[in-house]
């Protein structure tokens, strides 16, 4: 993140990505400090104008040049110059990236930082100061890679991140987080076989593979009171562990029919 300025957090759902992306973002601050931390969601509708800039209607129904998310959060960085910024980017790849990063694909990258390297923005007048991406801005994003309906990254915009695999937890820091809980063993070690069983059959699997494992933060909350641990263990495994089952051998019926059976023993 140091090295880059610009880092990815990929892997299947359940991983704790948005989790770490937080956190990764105080570590450096030092702090919890929201005011230093800026958090969107990408999807299918956002565009160029909602992240960098354009016409937009205001409360009078008037259309006027108005700053997206992006330029707001680097004008603030850019008046606190000494202390590290951070804006996170939750599904980073549902969104069409080419044409909502638009000129920051070039200012991205980190030796491209600052006024040195400003460019003029399609929409602003010809008198607007031009823009760039400070030098204390950081961009955390998150990619699940188990939803079939994503294309893969444009490489230009690839070539401006570095990439960290988060992987499905079920050794010794999920369990001992979960006996620290109170979850009785018994629970643990019924949890931690059935889904080490499915994981191992997704990853095994030619159409699926490791990127559509189950991750371990559908199990971060167990109840306060031990009794019902056994019951909130069940229904994670019967109303959303099983469904998601059932989408990925939907062409398979009888496969995915098995591996519930076996999951829900």
């Amino acid at each position: 993140m140091r090295r880059r300025r610009n880092l990815i957090l990929y892997g299947p759902p359940g991983t704790g990505k948005t989790f770490l992306a937080r956190r990764l973002a105080w570590l450096e601050l030092g702090s919890t400090d929201m005011t230093r931390v800026e958090l969107v969601q990408f999807h299918p509708s956002y565009s160029y104008e909602d992240f960098v800039q354009g016409f937009r209607p205001d409360d009078q129904g008037i259309f006027r040049l108005t700053l997206g998310v992006l330029l707001e959060f680097c004008h603030r960085a850019t008046q606190d110059p000494d202390k590290p910024y951070f804006l996170l980017i939750d599904e980073i790849n549902r969104g069409n990236l080419g044409r909502i990063f638009g000129e920051l694909l070039l200012l991205l990258e980190a030796d491209k930082r600052g006024p040195a390297h400003a460019v003029r923005l399609p929409y602003s007048p010809p008198h607007a100061p031009r823009f760039f991406v400070p030098d204390n801005l950081y961009v955390i994003g998150t990619m699940n890679t188990a939803d079939r309906s994503l294309a893969p990254l444009d490489y230009a915009l690839r070539r401006r991140f570095a990439f960290v695999k988060m992987q499905p937890e079920f050794g010794e820091p999920l369990q001992g987080f979960l006996a620290q809980k109170g979850l009785p063993a018994a629970v643990i070690t019924r949890l931690v076989a059935r889904l080490t069983e499915l994981n191992q059959a997704i990853s095994d699997d030619p159409d699926l593979g490791e990127d559509y494992q189950i991750g371990h933060s559908y199990f971060c909350q167990p109840p306060l009171d031990s009794a019902a641990a056994d019951s909130w263990l069940t229904l994670i495994l019967e109303q959303e562990i099983a469904p998601l089952l059932d989408e990925y051998w939907l062409d398979q019926p009888t496969k995915a029919a098995a591996h519930r059976k076996r999951l829900l023993r």
